[in-house]
């Protein structure tokens, strides 16, 4: 839960909304939508502090306890450490490579 909330508040900032051609009301659809599809993962475990930005550690948590197959960032520099968990990071285009491999 508190990482959609983060998403939320990312996605609702005017030069978010902006760069996107967004309302608030459209930015609210798509979590509403996305949230249908989401499975809810419960942080057991605390690594803290990993990273940098301490604002990304939930982000880490949440792909570990979620046994994310791949963490897709576009700040793969800042989530280097999760390399001692074995979590592939990637930024989106080679993660829609790697998945577009698997189809073939």
């Amino acid at each position: 839960m508190p990482l959609i909330l983060e998403y939320e508040a990312v996605l609702k900032r005017p030069e978010h909304l902006a760069i996107g051609n967004r309302t608030v009301a459209t930015t609210d659809a798509f979590l509403d939508a996305m949230s249908q599809y989401i499975e809810p993962v419960h942080l057991h475990y605390f690594w803290r502090p990993q990273l940098r930005d301490p604002a990304d550690e939930m982000v880490l948590e949440t792909a570990l306890n979620g046994r994310a197959d791949a963490l897709v960032t576009l700040n793969v520099n800042d989530f280097a450490p999760a390399s001692h968990f074995r979590l592939p990071v990637l930024n989106p285009g080679e993660y829609l490579r790697s998945l577009q491999q698997e189809q073939n």
